[in-house]
């Protein structure tokens, strides 16, 4: 598995800024992308020497200031930002091998889901295996239930599957998000071999996971968080899609996709009527 370390997202990050036209030189005469290391060195507060041995991995966790201020100057997002911090939290503390038992969904979500009625919903868990659907969700997204156990995988599924492609009408965004959801499960929980063997699986099979998980992209749920797809029966569908998290178990997530206009809301009982619960 491609390592999810502190200093290969610090050295990704740092090489995708574009650096202002100031004192730090033009951009015209730079032999690399990105900032520099002693840029960011400088910006942050720290010496050169400091910074270069957290992007190799030489340092323990930064301080919680220092980590802020690499956050700003790195420009980071939300999602990236806890990113890094589980990161830098990594490195500093001793290797434990992750439990890798087989997931369950937790018995409240469960019931979160059956409560939506017809809506479409998925709840998901580690490395984005998909643990529940409803009856809507499996006719209009994909019937994961009938799939074999290790095929329960929506990143797998959105990268893998041409049915996948065909639905999303924007299926970049969708992959995106899902990839980034993987990272940040993966930034975590390191140890995970389910989660080495996926990566590993969809860096074999899928050029676009490769350009994508190399971007180090992070996402805490479904990006964009609205989405439209293309239905063979009921045709276009645009969608809201909300994230439901519990502080008892950050590890299971349950989308629920609201229709977003009158002929969505329409589309959908139709589904619902398909799928016996209209």
């Amino acid at each position: 598995m491609t390592e999810v370390t502190l200093g290969a997202f610090l050295r990704v990050r740092r090489s995708s800024l574009v650096p202002d036209n100031d004192d730090l030189g033009a951009v015209s005469r730079r032999r690399v992308p990105g900032l520099r290391r002693e840029e960011v060195a400088q910006r942050v507060g720290v010496s050169v020497d400091y910074y270069t041995k957290l992007e190799q991995g030489r340092r323990a966790a930064p301080s919680e200031g220092v980590l802020n201020a690499l956050a700003d100057v790195l420009r980071l997002d939300d999602p990236a930002r806890e990113h890094m911090r589980d990161l830098a939290w990594n490195n500093s503390r001793p290797k434990q091998s992750c439990d890798s038992t087989v997931q369950q969904a937790r018995p409240g979500m469960l019931r979160l889901l059956e409560s939506f009625g017809g809506l479409p919903a998925v709840l998901v868990g580690r490395r984005i295996d998909v643990l529940a659907t409803s009856p809507t969700a499996r006719l209009l997204i994909a019937d994961f239930n009938a799939m074999p156990a290790q095929e329960r995988n929506a990143v797998r599924w959105v990268l893998l599957s041409e049915r996948a492609r065909q639905s999303h009408v924007d299926w970049e965004a969708a992959a995106a998000g899902l990839v980034g959801m993987l990272r940040m499960d993966a930034g975590r929980h390191p140890n995970d071999p389910r989660t080495a063997e996926l990566i590993d699986e969809l860096s074999e099979t899928s050029e676009h996971f490769t350009k994508l998980w190399n971007d180090c992209h992070v996402a805490t749920s479904v990006v964009p968080e609205s989405k439209v797809l293309q239905h063979p029966v009921v045709g276009r569908i645009r969608l809201h899609v909300e994230a439901v998290t519990t502080p008892r178990d950050r590890d299971q997530t349950l989308h629920v996709m609201i229709p977003a206009d009158l002929a969505s809301q329409s589309a959908i009982q139709e589904l619902q009527t398909l799928a016996g619960v209209g």
